[in-house]
């Protein structure tokens, strides 16, 4: 048994993000941005969450910094997930995509400033992730932009949307395989791959955070079906449900709820094998994947 201290742990490193959101956020008027767009892009940014991406990216990159590198490239990807993150989020509540009217406990986006500005404030903010990421003097920094804007796109989270609102899409375990790969799990690959690679790590480093960011990111997508099962909506902050509601095929759905626990957890320790030689045994990042397994909202 580990005796390392998970909640305190995810209150540090989620105090750590927002200060770093904050930071970043605070400049768009600076920047020109019209103080309207401002106020809904800090609305959705700044409303809280578990910031899992940019703890990860951020946990990588601690796990694994030389020490002639500088962290501000990781804290700027770190940022960077976020927005991208959020814009999604936005997106996706629209009345064309989920329709949903709350995300993490308050009005979502377009409840507060209609669909159009919540649409602009969304695009703004997949925009200004690529300004932040790309404004410091490493080198590293294309690199960064390059990866996060394939996991981001139509290859990535914005092709896994795609597939998840075909019509004619199938109840095959590949095709929700295919599909939560790209819509969720290209992100959580990004932000463990983009910590590595902003902290200077080696090949071996960035293989393990891929094979580690593929397992817990199929992982995650099994727990929040789960939950979109067996939870309740206070919370989780926004309504459980809503899959069987609209249709949607789940893990839960297509081979049942023992299965789909017994594959999380297979995920799960296929990532804590993946990152012992990096960070030891019982370390932040192997804590981290069986709470994307246990966490409840």
């Amino acid at each position: 048994m580990s005796n390392f201290d998970l909640k305190d742990f995810l209150a540090r490193q989620q105090t750590r993000v927002e200060a770093l959101l904050l930071s970043r956020a605070s400049r768009l008027e600076a920047s020109g941005t019209p103080p309207g767009l401002a106020d809904a892009m800090r609305y959705s940014l700044l409303a809280g969450g578990k910031r899992l991406r940019p703890i990860l990216c951020m946990a990588f990159a601690d796990t694994i910094l030389q020490q002639s590198v500088s962290l501000t490239p990781a804290e700027d990807a770190a940022c960077a997930l976020e927005y991208v993150h959020t814009y999604s989020l936005i997106h996706d509540d629209l009345p064309a995509m989920d329709n949903d009217d709350f995300r993490r406990g308050r009005p979502t986006s377009h409840k507060v400033y209609g669909q159009a500005l919540a649409i602009l404030a969304g695009d703004a903010l997949l925009t200004e992730a690529f300004t932040v990421l790309a404004s410091g003097p490493e080198p590293v920094r294309a690199s960064l932009c390059r990866e996060l804007a394939v996991a981001a796109g139509a290859a990535g989270m914005v092709g896994g949307q795609v597939l998840d609102i075909a019509e004619d899409r199938p109840a095959q375990i590949d095709y929700l395989s295919r599909m939560h790969g790209m819509k969720t799990g290209a992100l959580i690959r990004a932000a463990c791959r983009l910590g590595v690679l902003a902290a200077g790590g080696s090949a071996d480093a960035l293989s393990r955070a891929d094979s580690y960011g593929e397992s817990i990111g199929l992982a995650f997508q099994i727990a929040d079906d789960i939950l979109d099962v067996m939870g309740n909506a206070k919370d989780m902050g926004k309504p459980v449900h809503a899959d069987a509601a609209a249709g949607r095929h789940t893990y839960p759905a297509v081979i049942g709820l023992e299965a789909s626990w017994m594959l999380a957890e297979r995920k799960v320790a296929e990532a804590v094998a993946a990152v012992e030689p990096l960070e030891g045994t019982g370390g932040p990042l192997a804590v981290l994947a069986r709470y994307v397994l246990e966490r409840n909202s």
